[in-house]
């Protein structure tokens, strides 16, 4: 059903994006999930389709288009096929404000043309061991010395942290205590006591690389400083709201579609001569599902234009975030009980998306962080 929301222009790019995944994703995204990470090519087909830094500059090898929305449906389109593989959505839209807001005009020059053609693979490392949600407790640590710093530490949970040929780091590059020591450092493949360690073994999400990473002495260029030091944690916040939203419009599609599988599935499925839909608590069960979607996807189309004007609250970020994924955990376990024994097979997509959806509502912040952010904005 056509949205509101969306112009001629953004359904032409959804087809793009469809057929991008069909050609360039789906064939093989079983052999990425055995292997535990994505081939480098789908990133460099990515940039050869304008996937990648939909929003930076042409002169860079962008699109020159900030119109999130484009990449909303790019988000839309991945979670409707279980491509949760190439973790796109890190590179564009959590690293590439980032990189746009904070970038000198060198650093521009010098990384941008690589990550919108995809050969600079971007992550970001705040989770440490010790510290998650809680970003004041960063224990990572940059000395400045001369013309570099010199950067010690551990992260953990980094999605793209195989790959990733660019790190933003957030760690402590002052005395001061609190969040107004912490500064941002980009860590370049190669670099001197740069390593990484394990590629985790997940639940879920089986395709997309998600690493631990070590800092030894790391002398990193005060060149590669992102914004002004000292400013990180406020950067950190000011960005958090596009990642939220962007993360409960994925789940809000993913169970959208779940929900669509398992509708079909209720119809043709037949137990004691009828399909199994047909049964008042199942009937009862696709109804409140139904519901509930169609109350989610209103509010997350309104969130989704307000992000695109720039007039999405933190508050309201937190909302679409804690509400969708959380409905998506319901949604798709109840799917898998209304498919039976074969919703615990992982060659219906059902189970993948069961296991799949559990991270969203614990990464880009806990369901419990989200409620705090909501009741602090309440001034309660």
């Amino acid at each position: 059903m056509r949205r509101d929301i969306f112009t001629d222009e953004h359904e032409a790019f959804r087809g793009m994006v469809r057929a991008f995944i069909a050609r360039e994703v789906t064939p093989y995204h079983e052999q990425w999930e055995r292997d535990g990470v994505v081939s480098r090519d789908v990133w460099l087909a990515a940039g050869r389709t304008g996937l990648l830094g939909i929003d930076m500059a042409e002169k860079h090898g962008g699109g020159g288009n900030p119109d999130y929305r484009y990449y909303a449906i790019m988000g839309e389109e991945f979670a409707r096929a279980g491509a949760t593989g190439p973790a796109f959505m890190v590179h564009n839209d959590m690293i590439g404000r980032y990189l746009d807001r904070l970038c000198t005009p060198e650093q521009r020059d010098r990384w941008l043309p690589g990550y919108c053609s995809g050969e600079l693979i971007a992550a970001i490392a705040m989770t440490e061991p010790g510290a998650g949600s809680d970003l004041q407790g960063i224990r990572a640590v940059a000395v400045r010395d001369g013309d570099h710093y010199v950067l010690n530490g551990q992260k953990t949970f980094i999605s793209n942290g195989q790959l990733a040929d660019l790190v933003i780091v957030a760690a402590r590059t002052g005395p001061a205590s609190g969040h107004r020591g912490i500064s941002l450092l980009v860590v370049e493949r190669g670099m001197q006591g740069f390593t990484r360690g394990r590629n985790l073994d997940k639940m879920g999400m089986h395709a997309q690389d998600t690493s631990e990473l070590f800092f030894t002495d790391v002398p990193v260029p005060a060149a590669n400083l992102l914004g002004a030091e000292g400013g990180g944690f406020v950067a950190l916040m000011e960005n958090l709201p596009r990642e939220r939203v962007t993360i409960g419009a994925f789940a809000l599609a993913a169970a959208e579609k779940v929900f669509e599988d398992t509708l079909a599935y209720c119809k043709q499925r037949t137990a004691f001569g009828r399909p199994i839909g047909s049964f008042q608590h199942s009937r009862f069960l696709l109804a409140e599902m139904a519901t509930e979607l169609a109350v989610a996807r209103a509010f997350t189309d309104k969130a989704i234009m307000a992000h695109a004007v720039e007039e999405l609250s933190t508050q309201e970020a937190s909302m679409v975030k804690w509400w969708n994924t959380e409905l998506c955990n319901r949604v798709t376990d109840r799917c898998v009980q209304l498919h039976g024994g074969y919703g615990y097979m992982r060659e219906y997509p059902v189970a993948r998306a069961w296991a799949d959806s559990r991270v969203q509502s614990i990464f880009g912040g806990t369901t419990e962080i989200m409620k705090e952010i909501i009741g602090r904005g309440l001034g309660v």
